[in-house]
């Protein structure tokens, strides 16, 4: 590869692939393409600038943004609006230009001027109704599948590819899976080169987390930091459970897409930390107080909102049998890691991060 684009890439996710790829691949030009909308992008610039990776002021809503960059060998499309939470009460507008319109403008640019598009998509695909179905057990700090359930597309093992599709799972969760058909749909007629991978919660240091999107960051930092805190939704009581993927772990597997391309079809792929790497937010609580030594009394809000769920793990069992990638990195190591990061700039993330 000569040149690699990475769009929405002042992002979080965007950010920390394009740096690591820039690392990894020096011989390549590296292009970080965002519209600096979301807060504390502008202050990831100095970063991109500091590893080698080329900015460019941009929007994947404008196709002539896309057509300045040029002909590139990889479009890692990251660009997003990335709140379950959007359109409710609110237009509709942003989260379906920019994931859906968004993305068929880079469709078009990959088709017109070739290469090889990887696509993160979200977990949030799967419909609400159906995951608030799951038959849930409440344990002292969680709620669980007994082993011994299981169901279409769902066991212990968390869900998988399989689990059914229909119902409404927000704007987001449909932007996303309207863009994944329009993905396989140019596959099959343009033979265009794609993969597309469901993500799970990315988390990790240079997040700028937020209640409704990067809740990992924005607990630790708020333990730190000394900010307020509620468990929202379900009762109040914090038993709700994710899985969580340090973007270190991405980052192993795009470098494996991209030195065996031909392996990944462009079927759909979950993708995040898995059974191993699960916290309710009551856990997420302690493992706050043990690496950042600081106590923090939490409040509560029991009621539930329009798109959450109390449950997602992600099974990607497929795509370990596939490629053999599974994640390296615990919940403690991405805490320290996080940790060290919110004290090595405090400075700057506590007026962001704080509360």
């Amino acid at each position: 590869m000569k040149r690699i684009l990475v769009t929405g890439g002042a992002g979080f996710v965007g950010s920390n692939l394009a740096v690591a790829l820039k690392r990894d691949y020096g011989h390549c030009q590296v292009l970080a393409l965002d519209n600096l909308r979301r807060r504390g992008s502008e202050w990831i610039l100095p970063r991109l600038a500091a590893h080698g990776v080329q900015f460019m002021h941009g929007d994947i809503r404008n196709p002539s943004d896309l057509a300045e960059v040029g002909p590139v060998d990889l479009l890692l499309e990251c660009a997003a609006e990335p709140s379950v939470h959007t359109g409710y009460g609110g237009s509709p507008a942003y989260v379906l230009e920019s994931n859906l319109l968004g993305l068929i403008h880079c469709l078009e640019y990959v088709r017109q001027q070739g290469g090889r598009l990887l696509f993160l998509s979200t977990s949030r695909v799967y419909p609400i109704d159906p995951l608030r179905a799951l038959p849930l057990q409440e344990e002292e700090s969680r709620l669980v599948i007994a082993p011994q359930d299981s169901g279409v597309g769902w066991s212990a093992d968390g869900i998988n590819e399989s689990f059914p599709l229909a119902g409404n799972r927000s704007l987001y969760g449909a932007s996303k899976l309207s863009a994944e058909l329009l993905i396989a749909e140019y596959a099959a007629l343009y033979g265009l080169s794609a993969t597309i991978l469901r993500c799970g919660v990315i988390a990790g240091p240079w997040q700028m987390g937020k209640v409704d999107q990067g809740v990992f960051v924005l607990w630790l930092a708020r333990h730190l930091y000394q900010g307020p805190l509620s468990y929202m939704g379900f009762g109040g009581r914090g038993k709700q459970v994710r899985d969580f993927l340090h973007v270190d772990d991405l980052y192993d597997l795009l470098r494996l897409q991209i030195e065996a391309p031909d392996r990944f079809p462009v079927t759909p792929l979950n993708v995040g930390g898995g059974p191993d790497n699960t916290l309710s937010l009551c856990e997420l609580s302690r493992l706050a107080r043990e690496v950042t030594g600081c106590s923090l009394a939490i409040g509560s809000q029991p009621q539930t909102r329009a798109a959450d769920i109390p449950y997602y793990v992600t099974d990607h069992r497929c795509l370990t049998d596939l490629c053999g990638w599974r994640p390296q990195r615990n919940m403690v190591t991405l805490a320290e890691d996080v940790v060290r990061w919110l004290v090595d700039h405090r400075g700057q993330l506590q007026p962001l991060l704080g509360g």
